[in-house]
């Protein structure tokens, strides 16, 4: 849980949590700002164990909710993560909303690509890569699942990895596999817009900012998926030097 740890030592700010929201398909934590993450559930045979504090939630600083984000149990760390994101500040104006499908598109064309995580542009995606491997935890067809990362992630020249990795501990593993001189970008809403993990090989930071509150709040908690969910603007931010 490295980068995890960096994370959170590398923020300084702290506020009152206003909103926490556990929708079926997002985690929505709201301070001074409001961040998102994955929800994921605990598979287990009796039901999901219990979220510490829960109803009480809103009476914590959001640092102090932060530090959900290394915990074992996945919806704690989907909380601590909306945490950490509501607190991480803004990325630079200068930043902008390119398409991530778009963009992987681009860099995977004749190339072997790696996806951890299934996403819409999938398809796309697959139509113009030489070799292309789609990795799941739960894999559907013509997916392998998460456990042969070790075989495939190392052959790929472009590999995305969804940022839900934070929330299940397994991104630092995923990287270690990476190719120095490869493409490589943390995508979707659990993504921190933090430049500190471009250190880590991250080429590509594609997240979300919460822009309308309101409107963020009511879709997720009508159970939204992510291209139903109101308020957010995409973000794509590419690491200085990148090609």
């Amino acid at each position: 849980m490295k980068l995890i740890q960096e994370l959170l030592a590398a923020v300084h700010e702290d506020a009152p949590v206003r909103h926490v929201l556990v929708g079926i398909h997002w985690t929505v934590v709201c301070a001074t700002r409001c961040g998102m993450a994955a929800t994921l559930l605990m598979e287990g045979p009796h039901g999901e164990p219990a979220v510490r504090d829960v109803g009480r939630l809103t009476e914590s600083s959001a640092r102090t909710l932060a530090d959900y984000a290394v915990s074992d149990h996945p919806t704690e760390a989907g909380i601590g993560l909306a945490a950490l994101n509501a607190l991480l500040p803004p990325p630079p104006d200068t930043v902008g909303e390119a398409d991530a499908g778009a963009l992987l598109v681009e860099r995977g064309r004749g190339r072997t690509v790696a996806v951890v995580g299934h996403f819409p542009f999938v398809p796309r995606l697959r139509a113009v890569a030489q070799t292309m491997w789609v990795l799941e935890q739960r894999p559907g067809p013509g997916e392998l699942p998460a456990s042969a990362a070790p075989e495939v992630i190392p052959q790929a020249e472009v590999v995305a990895i969804t940022s839900s990795t934070f929330i299940n501990h397994t991104l630092e593993g995923l990287l270690a596999l990476c190719r120095p001189e490869a493409f490589v970008m943390l995508l979707g809403p659990s993504t921190p817009l933090a430049p500190l993990l471009f250190d880590h090989g991250i080429g590509v930071l594609s997240g979300v900012q919460v822009v309308d509150e309101a409107a963020v709040l009511r879709t997720v908690g009508q159970g939204a998926t992510f291209r139903q969910v109101g308020g957010v603007r995409r973000v794509t931010w590419q690491r200085p030097g990148v090609t």
